[in-house]
Formats: C-alpha cells, structure tokens, sequence
C-alpha cells in the first residue's frame, strides 16, 4: 500500500466516526431512578464506607483491579522519538485497545506534560512524581516510551516506591518477547544459549534490557559486544553510562563489522540498514538475525537469509518471525492483576518467554491453525504453520492472534507471582484459570 493511502486511511480511522480509538462503557446498568440510586448517591457511600473501614475491599468494589494506566511522556515513541505527549496520544490509545482486545484489561492513557527538564529530556523526579500518586486509583502502571536514561531510573524507583506492578514496555517487552524467538530458534540450529555470541546494535533502553535479560535466561555476559552510535562499547571507553559499562568487554573490535564475526545471534534494536549482507556471511553457522528497527530493519529478513542466516526475525507484521510486544504485555498483566501481585518481577518475565517458546513447539490443534490460516493466509499458503508441531526456521515465535497466547502466557506468569512470593490472591487451579481466561477474551471479543 502506497503511504499516501496509509496516511490518508490512518487519518479517517483516527478521526470519525468520533476522534480518537477508546469510549468508556458502563459496566452496570443505569437506566431506572433505583439504579441510579445505587451508582451514585445514596447507595455509593456503602461501598466507600465499605473500602474505607477494609481498604482491600477496593479491589471487591471497584474496577481497579482490571485496569491499567499507560503512562507516556512522549519522549522517545517507537521510530518517532521525541514528538511530546499530546503527539504520542494516538500510541497510548492504541497500547489501551490492544490490552482490552487481547486481554480484556481495561486501559487508560496518561500522556503527562511538564516532567521535563531545559533540554526537553525526561526529568526523572518530575515523572516518579507525577506517577507515585496514581497508585490507589490503578492496578497497574504500564510505562511507555520513556527516553534513555530516565526510563533506568523511573522504573526501578516506581517499583520500589509502588505497590501495585510497574512495567516498562519498551524495555522488557521487546526483551521477553525477542528472547521466546532466540529460545526457539537455538532448538532448531541446535545451539545452547549459554554458549552463543551475541552482538547487539542499539545501547538504548531497548539493548541494554534485551542484553540484561538474555543474561539472566542463562546467556553469558563475556560473550556479548554491544554497539552504541559511537561504536563497540569496550573497557576502553570512558564515555559509558553505568548500564553500558556493565557489557564493557575486553575486546579489540572497533565496528560492528568487527564484533559481528562470528558471532551466532544478532540483535538490533537501532537504525535502518545497519547491517550488511557482507557482515552476516562472516557470522557463525545457524546464524540467528533478529533485526528490529522500524519500519525499517537493520536487514531485510530475505536478504539475511540469502547472506547465510539460519532465522531471521523483525518487528514488522508482514514478515515472519515478528517480535511483536503484544504477545507479552497482556497476558503479563491479566496474570499480574488476576494474583494483585505487588510486582513484575524477572521469573514472571522469563516465565512468559518459555511459555511463548513454547507454544510453537508443541502440536498445534486444529482449531488454532485454522484461525492462523485465515489471519496469515501467505504465511500459511508458504506451509509456515504446517506439521504437527510447526517449529521450524520460518516459525519460532507465536502469531499474536493465537488464541493460546494470552492464557497461557496469564498462566505461567500467574504461577510464577505465586511462586516467588508476589501474588497476594492465591490461583488453586491453574487449568480452569488458563480456560477461564480464554473464555473471558472470547466473551469480551463477542
């Protein structure tokens, strides 16, 4: 499709048949004066009393529960950077649809001005500032295009200062999704992750969390090059920030074209065209390329594979292999608010990738690539989803309309929070939970 006729489509979509993509619907009916009654004065001073002499009834009376804030100031939106919050509304907006549509996650967008500093940057304090206070009034924050640094600081000051969970999407989403394609795509080069090569391209939020969390999924920190815009980070360099310092290697590769040689996965989270097809033939055998600038790769997934790459994988929806974030970030959440865990914590993160990686390795019903079929009908025309368990190099990370998806990935989460001392409501059954939450997205879907 031409990008005048993208623009001009996005632009209607946008404005009519009301500007803008959310309505709020009551969840309760409001249509005689007894109801009334009961929604506003008189009968509404029961629950507060209620919430007020048994502050968890909140969670009994009200809809915090399901609902998250996604907070944004606009400082650093995904291939657009620092367009402001009023310009990143429409992404907020749409961040909201998508946890209502896959997760049935009610979503309200915050896009805060006034937390920045004479450069226009991200003023840390001024954001934790503004977004501390949302607490009773959410069950979760999600975080959303949050410049580097701030976002390091933001986060885990959130976290420490809030009870409900915080999450940071740019960073960890791309990192829990991006490592269920590498977990799957080492299964079919036949590598283990502990010891593989990486080189990653971007040193951003995005890179160092990818970098962080491949490290904590049992990847080796000695053997990752990260490349910034000035080059290979290295012990030499007296120019890092404290996250960077942290892959600080010795090495004596200067360039990408240095670092990637013989390297078995590359990740690029970065600028177009930033790799070659020269520098993925010097890569090691069952190479593994994930390119995932947009809209534009650092590669082509067509022209890597032709340079010797054994998987490819990017951020765009019209190739295979999509690191798409939103096969993560509503089940997380649905699995975070259904235990009202105080915390997204690092097994819940890595509980979430297994359970993506291993959605393709097992059999897939009938049912499921029937649905796969009629949403990706070229992929399925190309046999992408063909055999019983349809792991192969085209096809090592889930399709984000698989209806597996978000139950299982609420599922493990769920069980994870549990687990590790986070969740404060205890799931007994974790099969009914996991149909239960299918039958929910099904019925809100309806």
């Amino acid at each position: 499709m031409a990008s005048e006729e993208l623009a001009k489509r996005s632009l209607a979509y946008h404005a009519g048949p009301v500007p803008g993509k959310l309505t709020i619907i009551p969840s309760k009916r409001c249509v005689t004066q007894d109801d009334l009654s009961l929604a506003y004065t008189p009968g509404v001073a029961v629950p507060c009393m209620e919430i007020h002499n048994h502050p968890d009834a909140v969670w009994s009376y009200t809809g915090r529960g399901n609902t998250v804030a996604v907070v944004s100031d606009g400082t650093a939106v995904l291939g657009l950077g620092n367009i402001g919050p009023e310009a990143g509304m429409p992404v907020m907006e749409g961040k909201a649809v998508l946890f209502k549509k896959f997760a049935d996650i009610d979503a309200v967008p915050l896009c805060l001005g006034n937390v920045f500093n004479e450069q226009g940057k991200t003023d840390a304090d001024k954001l934790i500032a503004a977004v501390r206070p949302l607490e009773p009034s959410f069950g979760g924050i999600n975080l959303e295009d949050i410049g580097s640094p701030a976002c390091f600081v933001v986060e885990p000051a959130l976290k420490k200062a809030m009870n409900i969970p915080v999450f940071h999407d740019d960073q960890h989403g791309t990192a829990i999704i991006s490592l269920a394609g590498i977990l799957n795509a080492l299964r079919v080069v036949g590598k283990k992750i502990e010891d593989c090569r990486f080189v990653m391209n971007g040193a951003g939020a995005a890179g160092i969390a990818c970098a962080e969390y491949y490290v904590s999924a049992g990847a080796d920190r000695k053997k990752f090059l990260l490349c910034d815009s000035k080059g290979v980070i290295h012990a030499g360099r007296t120019d890092l920030t404290e996250q960077k310092k942290r892959f600080a290697n010795e090495t004596d590769a200067r360039t990408l074209a240095d670092a990637i040689r013989g390297a078995d996965v590359f990740v690029g989270v970065s600028v177009p065209k930033a790799l070659t097809p020269e520098m993925v033939k010097t890569m090691a055998p069952g190479a593994v390329v994930f390119a995932m600038a947009n809209p534009t790769p650092e590669i082509f997934p067509d022209e890597a594979l032709a340079a010797g790459a054994a998987v490819a994988g990017t951020g765009r929806s019209d190739f295979c292999n999509q690191v798409n974030n939103v096969l993560g970030f509503p089940g997380i959440f649905r699995g975070a608010l259904d235990t009202r865990a105080i915390d997204i914590i690092e097994p819940m993160k890595l509980a979430a990738s297994r359970a993506l990686a291993d959605i393709v390795a097992e059999p897939m019903p009938d049912y499921v690539r029937e649905i796969l079929t009629d949403a990706y009908p070229n992929e399925a025309a190309a046999g992408v989803f063909d055999g019983e368990c349809p792991l192969k190099a085209s096809f090592v990370i889930p399709k984000p309309f698989d209806p597996r998806v978000v139950p299982r990935v609420a599922r493990c989460v769920a069980k994870a929070a549990m687990d590790n001392g986070v969740a404060r409501v205890q799931i007994q059954d974790l099969d009914a939970y996991e149909r239960s939450v299918a039958e929910r997205i099904a019925k809100s879907n309806r």
